[in-house]
């Protein structure tokens, strides 16, 4: 991707929709016909990037943010009819796969947890049975590529499985052998759960074929993939369980410090996350390797990443792990600039980062952030409370090191904003697009290119004039989220891009 504080011949607009959202698919998105299809729909109308959350497995809510795996994909993405066309499985496996279609025989327009879960597993199941049939050099490419991973691999198929015979119960209480990870009694446990193992790899390696097949159509058709990596990892997960001693936690599970953010304006008793903080001290000790780790294979898996809650490299908010309120947390220094030195000689130059720098950010933030040219975020919808000053204003967007954003999966869709704004941010809104308000996610879209940002992204909902019913996110809030999908490529899908493409052709000439 293009250095974000380049030249004007670098502009670019982006589309932010999660793979999990395309349709044609039964129950979930995929990385099939459908996510190419997207892909050489892209391309056709000139938009350059392609924005996703976190690829990761979901926790129970849905949420990619809260993952058991911080270097795993969400097994929901494989695509069931590739791995029939390429002979992995069979056409009556494919058949026998749970479908999502209800008593009417019409299928759920949402996604459906629970089926996405069935049918993963299913289709694990349905991979193994057939993997004897396989030849040698898939073999031989499957353990190459198990041996490549193994870092992460070994542990992330082990909690899955343990996660599962333990019936969801979480890592702290499993008989405690392993609950510590005990290495005598991993490989034991490990010698009678072979077939279970080899499941959980299949379904990793699969995702990873898929994806990166994906990756390489979309580098020939010049659109560049943008991920997002959490800054926080669960406390349920395969990398605190492997790696207790990089997090804030004690071996039952407790949490011995916690994250979140402080006390504000929007919040008397600030935001309480449940997630460790890290030990950056363990970390200094070990030379980042795990941080060194989580970020290589990222970039395996896009061309850049926006890095969520990045004001946490230079201070996070630091809360005791029994409080149910971040009121009594603490902000600690994080060695966040010897972080980025080490990243930024792995990777041999300029980092692929953007830093999400949302909120109130302080100047130490900003000083990390411009020492290593990282783009910072815009949001338009932030942007019309009334005060001259306010950073997300179109105006006072300056110079082309940002990515500009009508929204984000956390925002309401711009027409949602819209109708709940208060009459002075309309008022402020339509005085600024000194005509009347029509379309308010093409309208801020309008805004965001009449700036300088190196790139504009515009969640798909918004240039489908969506209201909230297409919501991804409402941060707070526990049911009905992540669930949203595109319910299928159409004429108006089409002319939505086109109309997208259309602009970005004249923006980006400027």
């Amino acid at each position: 991707m293009p250095h974000p504080r380049g030249t004007a011949s670098s502009r670019r607009v982006g589309v932010l929709l999660h793979p999990t959202a395309l349709p044609e698919s039964p129950v979930c998105g995929s990385f099939g016909a459908a996510a190419r299809g997207w892909l050489h729909s892209l391309a056709r109308q000139g938009i350059k990037v392609w924005q996703v959350l976190p690829l990761a497995p979901p926790d129970g809510t849905g949420s990619p943010y809260s993952s058991p795996s911080s270097f795993a994909i969400n097994p929901w993405l494989l695509d069931a009819q590739d791995l029939s066309d390429e002979g992995f499985i069979a056409p009556d496996d494919v058949l026998a796969l749970p479908q999502g279609t209800e008593a009417n025989g019409e299928r759920a327009e949402g996604l459906d947890f629970a089926l996405a879960d069935q049918r993963a597993n299913a289709l694990a199941r349905s991979l193994r049975l057939r993997w004897s049939e396989q030849s040698a050099d898939r073999h031989q490419a499957f353990q190459r590529w198990c041996v490549d991973q193994a870092r992460w691999l070994r542990d992330h198929s082990a909690f899955m499985v343990l996660r599962r015979e333990s019936a969801g119960l979480p890592w702290w209480d499993w008989a405690h052998e392993l609950a510590v990870h005990r290495d005598t009694a991993l490989e034991q446990w490990r010698c009678s759960h072979q077939d279970e193992l080899l499941e959980q790899d299949l379904l990793q390696w699969h995702l990873d074929r898929q994806w990166r097949q994906l990756r390489a159509l979309a580098s020939d058709l010049g659109v560049e993939i943008l991920g997002d990596l959490p800054f926080y990892v669960a406390r349920d997960s395969a990398d605190v369980w492997s790696n207790r001693s990089l997090f804030s936690i004690a071996g039952d599970g407790r949490l011995r410090q916690q994250s979140g953010v402080p006390p504000d304006y929007f919040s008397a008793t600030g935001q309480l996350w449940g997630t460790p903080v890290y030990t950056w001290g363990r970390h200094r000790q070990t030379g980042f390797r795990w941080w060194r780790d989580r970020l290589r294979r990222q970039w395996d898996l896009a061309d850049r990443l926006r890095l969520d809650h990045f004001r946490a490299l230079a201070a996070y908010w630091s809360v005791p792990g029994e409080d149910d309120t971040a009121i009594n947390g603490r902000w600690q220094r994080s060695p966040g600039g010897e972080l980025l030195a080490f990243l930024r000689r792995d990777i041999g130059g300029y980092l692929p980062i953007v830093a999400e720098d949302l909120g109130v950010i302080t100047p130490d933030v900003e000083r990390l952030r411009d020492r290593f040219h990282l783009p910072g975020m815009k949001v338009l919808q932030f942007a019309f409370d009334g005060n001259a000053d306010n950073p997300y204003l179109p105006s006072n967007i300056k110079g082309n090191g940002w990515v500009v954003y009508t929204g984000t999966h956390d925002n309401p869709t711009s027409l949602g904003w819209w109708e709940r704004l208060d009459q002075s941010s309309k008022d402020q809104f339509t005085a600024t697009l000194e005509r009347s308000v029509e379309a308010p996610g093409w309208q801020l879209l309008e805004l965001g290119l009449s700036t300088s940002a190196a790139l504009v992204v515009a969640p798909l909902q918004d240039l489908l004039h969506l209201n909230d019913s297409a919501r991804f996110n409402t941060p707070g809030t526990v049911g009905g989220n992540w669930m949203w999908r595109l319910p299928a490529f159409d004429a108006a899908l089409e002319g939505a891009l086109e109309g997208y493409g259309l602009r970005a052709e004249v923006w980006s000439r400027r």
